[in-house]
This record gives structure tokens, C-alpha cells and sequence, in this order.
């Protein structure tokens, strides 16, 4: 299934810029949303940085967090149990594999309930940041 690209205003500029098109192919997104693999190292700060939530909700191989959810799986290998477009999908909407998750769909915009007035019609993450948490998840094989 080809998902359509929608509108989103980009705070600070004043033209709109379109989510990238990408294909669902059964529980996965094969290609990278931005035509290339992300980075790594860019990945592993962004997953532990709280503001982008991941370690609110999951644990994994961070030492210097101290405090990290419990709600969703640990990450550690996950890059073992997913592969990288199982990752992205997950990442991009996980609802299109359980409807009833309360992981956020991070590269969506559209049919989403209770949205901050800040965040209507825009993702919480840029294709290049999916890029790169996916980048990073692989490398988790333990």
C-alpha cells in the first residue's frame, strides 16, 4: 500500500512541506523514508534523549539513563527481532499493527485523536530522525 504525502506547516517557515511518500509492504516499510540509511550514532541520542519519549516508555542498553520505562519492550535486541522496515513501521504508525498501541505514530499526521494544538499537522519526528533511530536499533543484536 503507498501511503499519500501529506501537508504539514514547518514552524518558523512559511512554506509547507510534504511527509515523503513510502510503501507498506505487510508488517514492514522496506525503504528508508528518505532514500538513504540515517546515522547511527544520531539515532542512539535521539532514543535517549527524553523529549523524543522513547525511553519514557522503553528500557534498553543505556547506562547513563538511570530512569527508563517499563510500559513497552526493552530495546536490546531489537534489532535481533525486527528487521530495519519492521522498525521503521513501527516508528512511522505502529497502530497499523495493533490499534490498541500506546506507542505514538511518529510520521503521521492524519485521523489522529487529541492532538496538542502545537502538533496538528505535523510529526513528532522528520523522516531523517526515523532514519536514523532506525539506524540505531538495528545495531541492538543482543
Amino acid at each position: 500500500m503507498l501511503c499519500a504525502a501529506i501537508l504539514f506547516a514547518v514552524p518558523g517557515r512559511s512554506e509547507a512541506q510534504a511527509l515523503r511518500p513510502y510503501t507498506i509492504v505487510g508488517d514492514a516499510i522496506p525503504g528508508p523514508l528518505t532514500g538513504t540509511k540515517g546515522d547511527a550514532a544520531r539515532g542512539r541520542a535521539l532514543v535517549v534523549d527524553r523529549s523524543n519519549t522513547c525511553i519514557l516508555c522503553h528500557s534498553g542498553p543505556f547506562p547513563e539513563q538511570a530512569f527508563q520505562g517499563d510500559l513497552a519492550p526493552n530495546l536490546a535486541g531489537s534489532g535481533s527481532r525486527w528487521s530495519e522496515g519492521q522498525l521503521r513501521l513501527r516508528l512511522v504508525d505502529a497502530s497499523r499493527l495493533n490499534a490498541a498501541t500506546i506507542m505514538p505514530s511518529y510520521y503521521r499526521v492524519d485521523g489522529l485523536a487529541r492532538v496538542g494544538v502545537s502538533w496538528r499537522g505535523k510529526p513528532i519526528l522528520s523522516a531523517e530522525q526515523i532514519e536514523d533511530i532506525v539506524a540505531f536499533l538495528v545495531t541492538l543484536r543482543n
